[in-house]
């Protein structure tokens, strides 16, 4: 077996941006991601089709998709990390008020076929990865979920996207790792197949456990973050506080800590409101002067808990020390 090619510089990989303390993350603090580059957009020009296997094939330019009924979607939104290294552990995360349409509303006017079985995703980036050239960013879903989970959205924040977050369109899809969240959207394309792309069968994907298959990735992971010490800090003594956010793909249920190896502790943790949000988690302890560390480890609905370390997700540890 060959090594991986080394990551280029703005690889996921190589940066975990803390979320910061805000509920809604603010558009300054959200982590960028881009495989081709940032692409330049004349909002003029730009043009959404929806094409393949429909009834009737949409072109829509960018005031008509501003003049679509609009609604609101706050959703915790992560990278999966490093395509090139997928099971080094990354806590890229942020939560982020989304405004724009539910995909459904342009499937339902284009009238899928019998045939039709998948939806591809395509954004306006275009460039070389990996040692291959001439690529667009592509990423396909079963056709069911994309009609039920995927959001278009034109605003961030309340504020238009701006360019390095997908101006002037970009899919959303709740509970599945960002990388199924196509930026720069230009076209939406239903197939009987899946297609066979860089983006889509050779990179993001994995084998679940038990399984020698691999599966595309779309379901975050049960996971958390703690905000509060932050790593280094140096605290006053002898009351501590811990702050952290966590999630899932459904409601997490439950989050403990523990500090210096010692029996995990249940934190306070804020219940799952109507949207696919993170939760805030909080414990309060007494600690002596010295040296420290603190591990979070959330377990969601579904039974999942997080890992040990070593997993994209494994329990997160932060390090710190308790003044004399």
């Amino acid at each position: 077996m060959t090594a991986p090619p080394t990551p280029p510089p703005e690889d996921p990989s190589h940066a975990d941006p803390a979320p910061g303390p805000d509920f809604v993350t603010p558009v300054d603090h959200v982590f960028v991601r881009k495989h081709l580059g940032i692409p330049r957009i004349d909002a003029d020009a730009w043009t959404l089709t929806v094409e393949g296997l429909v009834g009737r094939p949409l072109r829509l330019d960018l005031p008509a998709v501003l003049a679509l009924p609009a609604r609101q979607l706050t959703a915790v939104h992560e990278c999966f990390g490093s395509p090139l290294r997928p099971d080094v552990p990354t806590r890229a995360v942020a939560n982020i008020e989304w405004t724009g349409l539910p995909l459904a509303a342009l499937l339902d006017r284009a009238v899928a076929l019998p045939a039709a079985r998948h939806v591809v995703f395509e954004g306006a980036d275009t460039g070389s990865f990996a040692g291959v050239d001439g690529l667009s960013y592509v990423k396909d879903l079963p056709l069911e979920t994309a009609h039920r989970q995927v959001f278009l959205a034109h605003r961030m924040n309340g504020e238009p996207l701006r360019a390095r977050h997908g101006f002037p369109l970009r899919a959303v899809v709740p509970r599945m790792f960002g990388t199924n969240s196509v930026k720069w959207l230009t076209r939406i394309v239903l197939t009987a197949e899946r297609p066979e792309h860089m983006f889509t069968t050779t990179f993001y994907t994995r084998k679940p456990p038990g399984t020698d298959t691999p599966q595309p990735v779309r379901e975050v992971d049960v996971n958390s973050k703690l905000l509060t010490p932050a790593p280094g800090a140096r605290l006053p003594h002898p009351s501590v506080g811990f702050r952290g956010r966590a999630w899932s793909t459904t409601e997490v249920v439950r989050v403990d800590l523990s500090v210096d190896g010692g029996p995990w502790e249940p934190a306070t943790l804020d219940a799952l409101g109507a949207d696919p949000t993170w939760q805030g988690f909080s414990l309060r302890r007494a600690l002596p002067p010295g040296p420290h560390t603190v591990r979070s480890r959330a377990r969601d609905a579904a039974g999942r808990v997080q890992p040990p370390p070593g997993a994209r997700n494994s329990v997160h540890e932060v390090a710190f020390t308790v003044r004399g």
